[in-house]
């Protein structure tokens, strides 16, 4: 199990490089970078940073490779920020997370049945929400906009008129 210790110089470890790589980073290598999440070992000695960036596989490769290099100033920057006898070792992990929850979502839309159609506009009329009840009382829906205030007494109940239909 991970030290709460452990665990609060991971998240201060994550917003340094995350702020690092957004506003400091001039290297045109790294591009549309995230990082997902840092892994930090008990004894604070080294840090697994997971990325996640968009783009092709050499896209990818070729940001990561940019942070690699980054990895002595962006260390240098966690070193600035959190107060420990050793300074983390940054090391960057391709996370493949965001990839794989989009192939899954691909394949379970090509494998499950299309999902059924909403009702037309053609289905039920608003009328059905203005006739009487079991009690007698009048129903209201929300689609109709009048549940949330009843009706004022004196008031006819539809908007239906003698001999006219519902428009």
């Amino acid at each position: 199990m991970t030290s709460r210790r452990a665990l609060k110089a991971a998240e201060a470890v994550r917003e340094v490089v995350s702020m690092a790589i957004l506003a400091e980073l001039n290297d045109p290598r790294i591009r549309d970078v995230t990082v997902t999440h840092v892994e930090v070992s008990g004894d604070l000695r080294y840090a697994k940073v997971h990325v996640s960036i968009m783009g092709d596989e050499t896209r990818q490769n070729l940001s990561l490779r940019g942070l690699r290099s980054a990895a002595g100033y962006l260390q240098a920057k966690v070193a600035e920020r959190i107060d420990t006898r050793y300074t983390p070792r940054i090391q960057f992990l391709l996370d493949q997370g965001v990839k794989k929850s989009i192939e899954v979502a691909r394949i379970l839309h090509e494998v499950l049945p299309p999902p059924p159609e909403e009702p037309s506009e053609e289905g039920p009329s608003d009328d059905a929400a203005a006739e009487p009840g079991p009690c007698g009382a009048e129903s209201f829906s929300d689609e109709a906009g009048d549940a949330s205030s009843p009706p004022v007494s004196g008031e006819p109940p539809a908007p239906e008129t003698e001999g006219h239909p519902p428009s």
